[in-house]
């Protein structure tokens, strides 16, 4: 389904849950508790509203995360935006894992950094870093990126799509406080952990992302949980192509996220499989 149907249906879910919730004057503020994390939400953005729900956000890719992470291992979540990934991959590592987060919008790394002070059982497992990956340290950080998906207009309260993405319906939110940094860099700097999985949502990115991380991929070869949508990588002046051409050298091959059926690794098969404003989330690895 495109994200612009899912977000329809949760504009109309929002809007009944919002008039109850004003009915008993509650506004769209909530610290909730889902699956043992605690967040601070707003209900009027997306991501937001499907973890008040019931922890709707991305069901498929929590469940693979759960069932590929060691306990004990080092791992990344980049794109990591309010922490949902990020917290429940806290709880998956353990208190002797680690999980780096990655996210470069002032919006969603505070919302981040708010969240995981509410889990104060998980702080000493996360690493946060306020940073656009790159191919190299330094390189341009484009000044806004989408992280937001909001279901309400700011002003009046009814939904108006003049300032958000015509095919996913994000709001590109600000980078005034982020580095640019590559992912090679980062775990130099760290001592260079072995790093077992990789949870990557970045819309378009991916090819700039991948770059800076060589090392690790040759190295290392970790498993990458990961959306595939070829729209938002041509958008970036990027393709299809050119992203699996970043795994094929390091024997990594596609599986569905949900079935683990094999996906080829040629681009001309997954246009039978993506259709124009969607995307399909997969697991790249080399076993």
């Amino acid at each position: 389904m495109k994200t612009a149907h899912k977000m329809a249906l949760a504009r109309m879910a929002y809007h009944a849950v919002h008039l109850g919730r004003a009915a008993v004057g509650k506004s769209d503020s909530a610290i909730v508790v889902r699956d043992g994390v605690t967040y601070d939400l707003d209900i009027g953005q997306g991501i937001d509203f499907a973890i008040y729900l019931g922890n709707f956000f991305e069901r498929d890719t929590r469940r693979a995360l759960s069932e590929l992470t060691v306990p004990g291992s080092t791992v990344l979540d980049i794109g990591a935006n309010i922490g949902a990934h990020t917290l429940h991959l806290a709880r998956c590592v353990g208190p002797n894992g680690r999980v780096l987060a990655f996210e470069p919008t002032d919006y969603a790394f505070r919302k981040l950094s708010r969240n995981l002070a509410l889990n104060t059982g998980l702080t000493q497992r996360v690493s946060l870093y306020h940073c656009f990956l790159a191919s190299h340290d330094g390189d341009r950080i484009p000044d806004a990126i989408y992280s937001s998906w909001p279901l309400t207009d700011r002003a009046s309260g009814v939904f108006a799509g003049d300032d958000v993405h015509a095919e996913h319906l994000g709001r590109a939110m600000r980078t005034d406080e982020a580095k640019s940094r590559s992912i090679d860099s980062i775990l130099a700097e760290n001592g260079n952990p072995p790093i077992h999985l990789v949870k990557l949502d970045v819309d378009g990115f991916e090819c700039d992302i991948l770059r800076g991380a060589q090392k690790m991929m040759s190295g290392q070869k970790p498993i990458f949980v990961m959306e595939l949508a070829p729209y938002v990588l041509d958008e970036r002046g990027a393709s299809l192509g050119e992203l699996i051409g970043l795994f094929r050298p390091h024997g990594y091959k596609f599986y569905h996220e949900r079935t683990k059926a094999r996906l080829p690794n040629d681009v001309e098969s997954y246009k039978q499989l993506i259709e124009v404003g969607e995307s399909i989330n997969v697991i790249a690895r080399t076993g």
